[in-house]
């Protein structure tokens, strides 16, 4: 299932979209986005899902989600709130995070969850967990080099975000060298061909998985093609903390300790 908010086959009017993905539960991290986003301009949020998991908050990430009308896709942890079967993709140490969260979820949190779609569309942009056209587990690593060539060449939209690995990045493909180019994100301003295509992953904000543990979040702009990059710091401790104390595995804390 996808949504299509798609006003055209282009860009038809200026937009700034707020980009974010991987809360995993994390609510101080999530707090602290927000935080930051208020004090900037934007007409809409999106998360890329997994917005649970791993994490001691889910509920209360679920209701600023619903509190500030931001719209997500589904997360490979999501979608065993949808169906229980795909627990079994998970590691036992993910399983218990998993069965925790869903202890904590309310049953409104839960109804939406199940309405989140795999994919959506937005401006000639489209937001997928994975990998396109609308896969919540695939990663983007596991395409051969010309598999990824001819995913990026027959993709309607000129700008894909995905999340997943927890990791900043950006993949270019260029139709008339026919290549893909991989690079990494760092803070600050990206600018877009609009000539070329573009899969960008927005990383994490609860559970980063690159050197720096700040919070990630990527605003686009659809009228100029500027990607802002924006590393947000955060209380982790709190985060660590609450971890500990609810007995989740302490690997999902560690990932949250700044290397020195």
């Amino acid at each position: 299932m996808q949504l299509d908010f798609q006003r055209g086959s282009r860009y038809d009017a200026s937009m700034k979209i707020a980009v974010l993905s991987d809360i995993h539960g994390n609510l101080e991290a999530f707090q602290s986005v927000l935080a930051k986003l208020d004090t900037r301009s934007f007409d809409c949020i999106i998360s890329l899902g997994d917005n649970i998991g791993y994490g001691p908050d889910p509920q209360a990430v679920m209701e600023l989600l619903s509190k500030h009308d931001i719209r997500s896709v589904l997360g490979n942890h999501e979608m065993v709130i949808k169906d229980q079967r795909f627990m079994k993709w998970f590691n036992p140490k993910v399983q218990k995070s998993i069965s925790f969260t869903c202890g904590q979820l309310s049953e409104d949190s839960i109804k939406t969850i199940l309405g989140f779609p795999k994919s959506m569309i937005m401006e000639n942009i489209r937001f997928v967990h994975g990998c396109p056209d609308h896969s919540p587990f695939l990663y983007l690593f596991q395409l051969t080099e010309s598999g990824l060539k001819k995913k990026m060449a027959r993709m309607p939209q000129a700008i894909c975000f995905i999340g997943h690995t927890h990791e900043l990045g950006i993949t270019t493909y260029d139709p008339t060298q026919n290549t893909v180019t991989e690079s990494p994100l760092d803070p600050g301003i990206t600018m877009l061909d609009p000539d070329k295509k573009y899969i960008i992953n927005a990383g994490s904000v609860g559970q980063p998985r690159d050197p720096n543990k700040d919070a990630k979040v990527v605003i686009v702009d659809t009228g100029s093609l500027a990607l802002e990059v924006l590393f947000i710091s955060y209380d982790r401790h709190a985060t660590i903390d609450k971890i500990n104390r609810h007995g989740l595995n302490p690997s999902f804390a560690e990932k949250l300790i700044q290397p020195e």
